[in-house]
């Protein structure tokens, strides 16, 4: 099998690079959680799920992974300069920890439905108030921030003296508009593009702590920091999240953890690109948004009927983790009638006559096609290219099903390459289950044939028709 031959797409070089971690047998990976203020939608989820495939594979190459993915529950601020958290917490009449803890209950039920993996370590932001401080009171040593007027802020113009800030987005400080300024809302900066590593707190700000510089509350570039330096190290291998948070939110956790290591924090960046809706970003203040329970049970404005969990993450999968995706209801059936045809193969596999002879060729054959496989995930985990690999070995079931039989070596490992691509590796749960799926068919059948003897056609019809759709035909002459 091809196991060491792994190529990531590193957002520092903008190049594809071989794969070799800081201590073999050994990765850590940092991943940019949601911001709990509201429930996490699809684009999000698009994320998640991708370093769920790439957790998953390095994981059954060997390595011994630290997954580490943080939640944030403070410091992220509306435009306004008021916390996300503390204006839901007002707008909902709660305190703003019951408001992060029911939308981080909310985020891990979804993640579960989609079958996501649970990290190593899942830490909050509010729970690394002291090593944010103590990080800050560092770069204030080093003459790398200044406090002004109860905040404390990173001096940008101070650490491109003997560094680069912008090194993963290429941007240039003489082109970087007011971006913070307006987010902080404050005018006691040095200059504009500094940002906030303490924030002071008005009387009426509900989240805010003690600190050496007074009452307030952490940046939220600050805790990414923070967390991933205690549970990673100063250096560690793979930093990851969406392509929005690339700038200004990861060149300045760059610059902090430079400044306060000496050393560049991650090995390898890598950055998920983004899931629009009608072919626009994806946005609860144009009502172009759309929740993953939403689609579920297909309730919704934008599509006539529901989809799988199942479903939804074989649909993001078909499309490479770095390339943008728009969502639509056409594709999703599409992907449904794929996700369909992958069982019926499996099922034609499981099918064939079994025998005791060996098939040396055969076997060699099916290896072929594995190594192709592993291949696909080696090249920056390219799911696309892997999902049209697996299609690729329905030529492969047709000559064994002309002649009738096949070796039981030769099935039992065709039946693990497919369960260890579309289930350990991809996360589908493609194996048909006799008890509950077949129950629940079973009823629908059985209020459909009511229906029928009741005249009640449209009822029929439409249990019909949503069967059809998945690949269940029902024959009513029978």
């Amino acid at each position: 099998m091809v196991l060491e031959r792994l190529h990531i797409y590193n957002s520092l070089s903008n190049s594809k690079e071989k794969f070799k971690s800081l201590r073999k047998g050994y990765v850590g990976m940092y991943v940019c959680g949601p911001t709990v203020y509201s429930d996490v939608h699809l684009g999000n989820c698009r994320t998640f799920i991708s370093f769920d495939v790439i957790y998953r594979y390095l994981k059954y190459i060997g390595n011994n992974v630290r997954y580490v993915r943080n939640i944030t529950d403070v410091g992220h601020l509306e435009d306004t300069g008021e916390d996300k958290i503390s204006k839901k917490a007002k707008v909902e009449k709660l305190e703003p920890m019951e408001i992060a803890q029911k939308y981080t209950n909310s985020f891990k039920e979804t993640l579960k439905k989609f079958n996501v993996l649970d990290p190593s370590i899942e830490p909050i932001a509010s729970g690394h108030i002291t090593e944010q401080i103590l990080i800050i009171e560092d770069l204030l040593k080093k003459d790398l921030a200044y406090e002004s007027n109860g905040s404390v802020y990173f001096d940008i113009r101070k650490y491109n003296m003997t560094n680069s800030y912008g090194v993963l987005s290429g941007r240039d400080l003489k082109k970087i508009k007011s971006n913070s300024r307006k987010l902080d809302s404050q005018d006691d900066k040095k200059n504009e593009y500094d940002f906030a590593l303490w924030k002071k707190a008005d009387k009426k700000h509900l989240m805010k702590w003690t600190s050496p510089w007074g009452i307030g509350f952490p940046g939220w570039h600050l805790e990414c920091t923070a967390m991933s330096n205690k549970y990673l190290g100063d250096e560690f291998d793979i930093h990851g999240g969406g392509i929005d948070l690339k700038f200004p939110h990861h060149d300045c956790e760059i610059a902090q953890a430079v400044g306060y290591t000496g050393k560049q924090p991650a090995k390898f960046w890598i950055h998920t690109n983004m899931l629009t809706l009608n072919n626009k970003k994806m946005s609860k203040s144009t009502d172009n948004n759309l929740l993953p329970n939403e689609l579920f049970s297909g309730e919704n404005d934008f599509f006539s009927k529901s989809f799988s969990p199942n479903v939804i993450r074989f649909f993001f999968l078909q499309a490479h983790y770095r390339n943008e995706l728009d969502i639509s209801e056409a594709a999703l059936i599409a992907s449904e009638k794929g996700f369909v045809r992958l069982m019926d193969m499996i099922e034609r596999i499981e099918n064939i006559k079994s025998i005791k002879n060996n098939n040396d060729k055969l076997l060699g054959l099916i290896k072929d096609w594995e190594n192709k496989c592993f291949e696909c995930l080696n090249d920056d985990f390219n799911t696309p290219m892997l999902i049209a690999e697996i299609f690729n070995s329905s030529k492969l079931i047709n000559d064994i099903e002309n002649k009738g039989e096949i070796g039981e070596r030769e099935k039992n490992y065709f039946l693990n390459i497919f369960d260890t691509f579309l289930n350990k590796l991809l996360g589908l749960t493609f194996k048909k289950t006799n008890s509950q799926n077949d129950l629940i068919l079973s009823i629908l059948i059985k209020v459909r044939n009511q229906a029928r003897k009741d005249k009640n056609f449209e009822i029929s019809d439409k249990i019909r028709d949503e069967l059809n759709q998945i690949g269940i035909k029902l024959n009513d002459n029978d």
